[in-house]
């Protein structure tokens, strides 16, 4: 099985005829019994150290070799994965059974939490093992493959609550260059910033910037030709907007896009067509490409166009993993639903904060299908701020709780077993918060407390516990390599982990407390400035800084215990290092541009006034404006005709600029699009936004594997400068 089998079949499970399936039962029960008695059987020390040994040799020679293009890549994955696991199952087996005793009962209840941390950790990794084993690339279906009478209506809905207007109007000029017949093509603002609630509201000032909001989105909708909607209150967040408009509107297909997720026009023309091959199919999800750096991005690694996004890694992996088994999930945007499904499930689902995956579970356990196209189609923004990245993860981590709660998919008798275990791979993983708290702060327990964490020796140590962390980042490794670099994980956790324990800890009080809470997005930074969030970190660096004065005291003063000192103080020590790094992306840096420009290649002329044409291309640009790299050394007037081929309209375009900054000698010319009317604006948006290949291409470069230790040392290499950046604009603030 590997990724170029899957034909326009939209189940990707092998055929299931009775005998296939009884072989398939029997084979998988064999493998379970001899993966168990290979964890369970008992060793000494000695024995599992020389056996680590071999599998961790052999995991990392398969693991390389499943890497390589060719035809048992994927025995040689799968094969990795099994090995490895068995070694990490092996290592919980032990220490459950051999490492959790001890007389003292604090130290007791410190063992098992860790422990669990631990179980919870293998848990995850198993699952994303599983999940991830066959990730499914689907051939690529067109549209204009299908006859007219095929085709299917189409209702693009973009919600929106607060977003500024111009951010809306790109959305919607995109939304209206969607290659689609236009008969049967309708776009819909759904305003739930002007809803009769919003304007009749006891604050006066806020009521009329309502109506205000309502009356202008009116007139952007005229001008525009899309239709516009509103309702009577704001039920239900999101969920509750969408579900108000299903109710007025009658085309079989949804489109639902975010406020700031701008379409190429290619992206009905390859997800509509999954509708049309199979009648069970209810989702096709497509990726949420980022048109700008997150705050880690953006502060810490300043890395954007050669780092693989945090997006990436589910989108370009895992939602492929989940796709192959019938489990990948709408979210929230960039997808295409069929009304029928929803009418079903009485709309899109509004019992979580978490709507998309919840709508896409009741569908699943009916029997429906779902379908992912891995190509970026959608741009939209990421979070320009450290602490609107957290509201964000909060929605997120709460939401998924909310299922796991509410729902219970794991009970869910109309989920297949693997579409159990997708789900709960997914919903799973946003309990990090626990675990990370855990392996950050135990270390202390014996520093500073000298609690026992562990009953082990030494040899015990690199018998069982090394060999489990080598092999698992190995096969983590294997699985994302491309997609996420090495301890990039560990970074956004640790930088989540405070704010979301805490709103866990609400949603288990009360599973309905958590209300929707929009994103800010588009936001712009004047200036430096540190966190408002950057105390939590602060305390926890305190108290990794106290760890280790207490560590290296303690090696000296107690040489019977020198070796389990040092590894202590090793993760301890790591830990630290980690924290104050991320001190970095607690510094928000100043971001004047509206919009973040990204790399960009296309051949341009330039025409001069006297009728002088220059060639040269583009090294970025956004819809403000672009950076030419020109192949000449003339001063160019204030104002030039830039002429060049777009992918999204198929044509030459000609677009009116001014020159705000040239340098003859480098050939390097800045310019401003000057947009005269609404023919040019809607021209900029499909040069700059509706380009697929330019979205592709862009992933493509940065996604790409380096070696665990160019990522470490790049991590030391931003881990000391940010204290002494936080101490001098502390001190600067207070004293200004």
């Amino acid at each position: 099985m590997n990724e170029t089998q899957a034909d326009n079949s939209i189940s990707p499970k092998p055929d299931t005829n009775v005998l296939v399936s009884v072989v398939l039962k029997i084979g998988l029960l064999i493998c379970c019994i001899l993966f168990f008695l290979a964890a369970f059987v008992p060793l000494d020390s000695f024995s599992q150290l020389s056996i680590s040994i071999g599998i961790i040799a052999i995991v990392y020679a398969a693991s390389s070799e499943s890497l390589q293009h060719h035809k048992l890549r994927y025995f040689f994955r799968i094969f990795a994965l099994i090995l490895g696991s068995i070694l990490s199952v092996r290592y919980l087996v032990w220490r459950g059974f051999h490492t959790l005793e001890t007389t003292e009962i604090i130290s007791l209840v410190c063992m098992w939490i860790l422990f669990i941390a631990e179980i919870y950790a293998g848990i995850i990794h198993l699952l994303g093992c599983f999940i991830n084993v066959f990730p499914l690339n689907r051939p690529e279906l067109l549209l204009k493959d299908y006859s007219a009478d095929k085709i299917p209506t189409v209702d693009v809905m973009v919600p929106s609550y607060n977003e500024p207007e111009d951010l809306l109007e790109i959305t919607l000029r995109a939304a209206l260059l969607l290659e689609y017949p236009q008969d049967k093509l309708h776009i819909h603002l759904l305003d739930d910033g002007g809803t009769e609630q919003k304007i009749n509201q006891k604050d006066k000032q806020a009521a009329a910037q309502a109506l205000e909001r309502r009356h202008s989105l009116q007139r952007l909708c005229e001008k525009l030709g899309v239709q516009y909607h509103t309702r009577e209150k704001n039920l239900h967040a999101k969920a509750g907007n969408i579900n108000s408009a299903l109710g007025h509107t009658d085309s079989e297909l949804i489109v639902i896009l975010d406020a700031d997720h701008v379409p190429t026009t290619d992206f009905l023309e390859r997800t509509v067509p999954w509708m049309i091959v199979d009648e069970k199919v209810f989702l096709v999800q497509s990726p949420h490409f980022m048109a700008n750096p997150d705050p880690v991005e953006r502060n810490y690694f300043s890395a954007f166009t050669r780092m693989p996004s945090e997006n990436d890694m589910f989108y370009g992996v895992i939602q492929k993993g989940l796709d192959f088994w019938s489990s990948s999930f709408f979210c929230g945007s960039a997808a295409v639903l069929k009304r029928e499904c929803l009418e079903l499930v009485g709309g899109i689902a509004g019992d979580s904060i978490t709507e998309d995956a919840e709508t896409a579970l009741e569908l699943h356990s009916l029997g429906y299908k779902s379908v992912y196209v891995d190509k970026p189609m959608i741009s939209g923004l990421a979070p320009e701020t450290f602490a609107s990245f957290i509201q964000q993860r909060i929605r997120w981590a709460q939401g998924m709780a909310q299922i796991l709660i509410l729902k219970k998919p794991f009970l869910n008798k109309g989920l297949s077993w693997y579409q159990k275990c997708g789900y709960m791979s997914s919903i799973l993983f946003w309990l990090f918060p626990f675990a990370r708290l855990t392996f950050l702060l135990s270390p202390l327990g014996y520093l500073v407390f000298g609690l026992e964490l562990i009953q082990a020796s030494i040899l015990d140590v690199f018998a069982y516990t090394i060999p489990h962390v080598l092999v698992t980042f190995r096969q983590t490794n294997m699985l994302f390599g491309k997609n996420r670099w090495p301890l990039v994980s560990e970074l956004y956790e640790i930088l989540q982990c405070t704010f979301i324990f805490r709103a866990l800890i609400t949603v288990v009080r009360n599973p309905t407390q958590p209300s929707f809470v929009v994103t800010p997005k588009g936001e712009n930074l004047n200036e430096d400035y540190v966190s408002s969030l950057s105390n939590i970190f602060y305390w926890l660096l305190i108290l990794l800084g106290i760890g280790s004065v207490a560590g290296i005291y303690e090696f000296f003063a107690s040489p019977l215990t020198r070796e389990l000192t040092a590894i202590v103080f090793t993760w301890n020590s790591f830990n630290f290092i980690l924290c104050l790094g991320l001190l970095e992306v607690l510094i928000e840096k100043k971001q004047l541009r509206k919009h973040s420009r990204l790399p960009a290649y296309d051949k341009v002329k330039v025409s001069h006034s006297n009728g002088a044409v220059y060639t040269g291309h583009l090294v970025d640009m956004s819809v403000e404006g672009a950076r030419l790299d020109m192949d000449c050394t003339e001063t160019f007037p204030d104002t030039v005709i830039m002429s060049l081929y777009t992918n999204a309209l198929n044509e030459e375009i000609q677009l009116t600029c001014s020159v705000r900054y040239q340098n003859a000698d480098s050939g390097d010319v800045r310019v401003a699009f000057d947009v005269a009317n609404d023919d040019e604006k809607s021209k900029v948006v499909a040069l700059t936004l509706c380009d697929s290949s330019r979205w592709e291409s862009f992933q493509k470069r940065r996604t790409r594997q380096i070696s665990y230790f160019y990522g470490l040392r790049h991590v030391l290499s931003v881990s000391i400068t940010p204290i002494f950046k936080h101490i001098y604009m502390k001190f600067k603030q207070r004293y200004q």
